[in-house]
């Protein structure tokens, strides 16, 4: 038995004179193009002769890639998914769009790839705009002097190496000196200042990562930081506009007059990546076989960082970028050229390292070309005697090991260097307030600790932060107001340092 119709011609007839008479779809234009070679993170498209530099380009296999080489016949294409998946035929077509990624409060406490996506398994991450990941630097004019510091928590550094907000300071070192660690303990530090953080890791072990990532959750920075990871197992492509997206997120914060901490860990895995796609793509190689604009690569990317103007949104963006060196290779072409971009470098010796120095801060070659102004008022005059003492004590210690006999002032320099060393050695992931720094280190230059055994001069320590903590709340508000120490108040610390020490070895306590 079949089955009775009820469509009539009649609804027919209505049905087309509706499509006849609504408006015509708008045509749309798709160019496509087609792959002639395919290479390990790179891909030659030939066929798109209107695409542009930058652009993004969508592969029939969905993965995707950037314009990176422009010819007449061909386009070098960098690609941001798995080369494996693409064959060589497959139709490639235009995106008319940059490459770009979500910005906005949502992307705090998540963890992301360098294209934005959630990588930690939270769900989706709901953007209040997308930003191309190129931008041009913001205007001098609209940029203001740098007069704020950004406290780290790590001694040698606040004191001798300061930095400012909106400054770029190079933390740079051989393998395993402890330049994450520098990084990850001034992120931590931020927990009460307010200011945003983005750890930017490129080339990086998934279980490294992991580990900062459980540091920034046991420091309770987790909802005031983004991480973004292209680890060593992600496309070369991935990692090459890494950490122009953490620019670009941190652009939006600062727009809003937020202040955010950017690290780039490391340039140097970012520097290789984009040898590796040059080559590959046949650019001439330069110097250690680097493109020849590989300075301007790096060049662009930190000039982004600055103290803005409040015409400018009024933030800033301060850029620590982390570079590896070979057997103390400071000359080498990379890290040349990113001590030559930023705004002073923090250099980690491995000599210090094998002395059990931590961190290794080396400060006869570290510096600051700008912190200094925005440096705390109470710590400029430990400063300045701080390098000096520590400068004397390690060209004395070189020659006392000759075995010469050293007469009494030089003894006690060398007793007094040991001790002024030894109060900077901080563990990590663990920052230290102002005032408890400011404490510890103004025993140690008036001689409190000299001569103790390192066992005792460290406890001694401990009891002079712990006593700075409880009783020098006035003086920390003060140092927080970037007001001087005052004469009394020097004196107060004294005191109190040689009554915290005072049960120190056997109840003899350390004598100035």
């Amino acid at each position: 038995m079949g089955i009775e119709s009820t469509y009539t011609n009649t609804d027919h007839d209505i049905l087309l004179k509706a499509l006849l008479d609504g408006p015509s779809p708008t045509p749309v234009l798709t160019e496509i193009g087609r792959v002639s070679e395919v290479g390990d993170g790179i891909a030659i498209v030939t066929g798109l002769a209107r695409a542009l530099s930058d652009e993004l380009l969508e592969f029939a296999s969905g993965v995707r890639g950037v314009v990176f080489d422009l010819e007449p016949d061909r386009l070098g294409v960098v690609l941001l998914g798995a080369s494996d998946r693409i064959t060589v035929g497959e139709g490639v077509r235009r995106t008319r769009h940059v490459v770009s990624v979500p910005v906005g409060p949502a992307l705090l406490g998540r963890v992301v790839d360098a294209l934005g996506r959630a990588r930690d398994g939270d769900g989706l991450i709901t953007a209040v705009a997308r930003r191309p990941i190129e931008a041009e630097a913001t205007e001098i004019l609209n940029r203001s002097a740098i007069t704020r510091p950004l406290a780290t928590g790590i001694k040698a550094i606040d004191a001798a190496v300061p930095v400012g907000l909106g400054q770029r300071e190079l933390i740079v070192g051989d393998r395993q000196t402890g330049k994450t660690s520098i990084a990850v303990d001034a992120i931590l530090n931020q927990q009460k200042t307010g200011v945003i953080c983005i750890y930017c890791a490129i080339g990086q072990r998934g279980d490294a990562v992991a580990k900062v990532i459980g540091a920034i959750k046991a420091g309770d920075m987790t909802q005031n930081t983004i991480v973004i990871s292209a680890g060593d197992e992600d496309p070369p492509g991935l990692s090459f506009i890494a950490p122009f997206a953490a620019m670009t997120m941190a652009e939006y914060f600062a727009d809003q007059g937020r202040d955010v901490l950017v690290v780039m860990d490391d340039l140097t895995h970012h520097a290789r990546s984009y040898r590796e796609l040059s080559l590959l793509l046949r650019r001439p190689p330069g110097r250690e076989a680097f493109p020849g604009d590989i300075f301007y690569l790096h060049a662009r990317l930190l000039e982004r960082a600055g103290n803005f103007t409040e015409q400018a949104g009024g933030g800033s963006i301060t850029a620590l970028p982390v570079v590896e060196t070979q057997a103390e290779n400071l000359s080498a072409y990379i890290p040349t050229n990113l001590i030559s971009i930023t705004d002073g470098q923090i250099y980690l010796s491995p000599r210090l390292v094998r002395k059990n120095q931590f961190p290794a801060v080396d400060l006869g070659v570290s510096v600051s070309r700008v912190g200094g102004k925005a440096q705390l008022r109470a710590f400029r005059d430990v400063a300045g005697n701080l390098r000096v003492t520590l400068s004397q004590f390690e060209e004395l210690e070189d020659f006392a090991r000759f075995g010469t006999r050293l007469d009494d002032a030089t003894t006690a320099r060398l007793a007094r260097g040991a001790a002024v060393r030894a109060a900077l050695r901080q563990p990590e992931r663990d920052p230290i307030a102002a005032a408890e720094q400011l404490a510890v280190l103004i025993a140690a230059m008036e001689g409190l600790f000299d001569g103790l055994p390192e066992a005792e001069a460290i406890a001694a320590m401990g009891r002079v932060r712990a006593a700075a903590a409880g009783a020098l709340g006035d003086i920390a508000t003060r140092i927080a107001a970037n007001e001087p120490l005052r004469d009394e108040d020097h004196e107060r610390i004294i005191e109190l340092a040689r009554g915290a020490g005072e049960t120190i070895g056997g109840g003899d306590g350390p004598d100035a």
